[in-house]
C-alpha cells in the first residue's frame, strides 16, 4: 500500500495548533452528535487533539488515532496538562485494530483528503467499519471541492495564514500555489513558511485528494455504508452546490 505522504508537513503540533487556532467552529458540531449517538468515540487522524482533548474535557470516552509520532507526543503533553485521560493510539487509519468498538468514529477536518488511492480509502473505511457498533455511527468533513481554486494559476502564491512563531522569530506568513492533477484527483500543494526575522523560507508539500461529492456518496455506498444526513455546514444546513464542506454522518448497512 502506498506511503500515507502527510507526515512531513505534520511534525511540529506547536505549528499546527497556531496555523488553526482560530478554528474552533466544528467542536460544538461534534459535541452535539456525541450526545445523539454515544460513546465511546475514536477520533481518526486526531493530531494534537485540537479536537479530541476539548470533547474529553466534557467527560466523554475518547481515543485519539494517528500515524504521526510528533503529533501525538504534543497531543499527550497537553493532554497531561489538561488531566485529561485519552487513550492515544499511534496507527495507520487504513489498518489498525484495536479490540473495541465505538459508537461514533470521526474522520474530521479533510483528513480524507491524505488517502490518495482507492485501496487507502477502501482500507480505512474497511478498518472503519470493523470497530463500529451496530448502531454506530462514521462521520466525515471534507471541503467541497471548489474548481476556481483547483485551477488557479500554480507561478502565484495566495495567503493561507498568519501566525506568531512558537520560537521567537516573529510572525510566520504561510503562502501557498498548487497544480492540480485531473487524472489522479490530487491537487499538489506547496506551503511556504516564512519568519519575519529570517532571510530563508521553508517549503511543505501538503498533496490532498480531492472527492468530488456524487463519488464520497458511492464510496461510502459502495463499501457497506448508507448515509443518513449530509450537511453543507457545521451549523446543520442541508448540502447543497455551494456548501463550503461536505459533512455526511454514515452508518453501517
Amino acid at each position: 500500500m502506498e506511503r500515507i505522504d502527510c507526515e512531513d508537513i505534520y511534525n511540529d503540533g506547536r505549528h499546527y495548533d497556531l496555523e488553526n487556532r482560530n478554528f474552533t467552529e466544528d467542536i460544538p458540531f461534534y459535541l452535539k452528535q456525541i450526545k445523539k449517538y454515544g460513546e465511546p468515540v475514536l477520533e481518526i487522524a486526531c493530531g494534537t487533539g485540537r479536537i479530541t482533548i476539548p470533547v474529553a474535557e466534557q467527560g466523554i470516552q475518547i481515543a485519539g488515532l494517528d500515524i504521526s509520532e510528533p503529533m501525538l507526543a504534543f497531543a499527550k503533553k497537553k493532554a497531561a496538562s489538561k488531566d485529561v485521560h485519552i487513550e492515544w493510539v499511534r496507527e495507520d487509519c487504513r489498518n489498525f485494530n484495536l479490540d473495541k468498538k465505538f459508537a461514533l468514529i470521526l474522520l474530521p477536518f479533510n483528513s480524507i483528503a491524505h488517502l490518495h488511492s482507492l485501496e487507502s480509502i477502501e482500507s480505512c473505511f474497511s478498518s472503519v467499519k470493523k470497530h463500529l457498533k451496530d448502531s454506530g455511527r462514521f462521520i466525515i468533513a471534507i471541503f467541497n471541492p471548489r474548481l476556481d481554486i483547483l485551477l488557479r494559476d500554480p507561478l502565484k502564491r495566495y495567503p493561507v495564514t498568519e501566525y506568531p512563531d512558537p520560537d521567537g522569530r516573529g510572525t510566520v506568513t504561510v503562502t501557498e500555489n498548487n497544480i492540480y492533477d485531473s487524472a489522479t484527483q490530487i491537487n499538489r500543494i506547496k506551503w511556504y513558511f516564512h519568519a519575519e526575522n529570517e532571510k530563508e523560507e521553508s517549503v511543505e508539500e501538503l498533496n490532498m485528494r480531492i472527492f468530488f461529492p456524487q463519488e464520497l456518496d458511492a464510496l461510502l455506498h459502495y463499501n457497506g455504508f448508507e448515509i443518513e444526513t449530509k450537511f453543507g455546514n457545521y451549523d446543520e444546513t442541508p448540502f447543497k452546490a455551494s456548501s463550503p464542506i461536505q459533512l455526511v454522518i454514515a452508518r453501517p448497512k
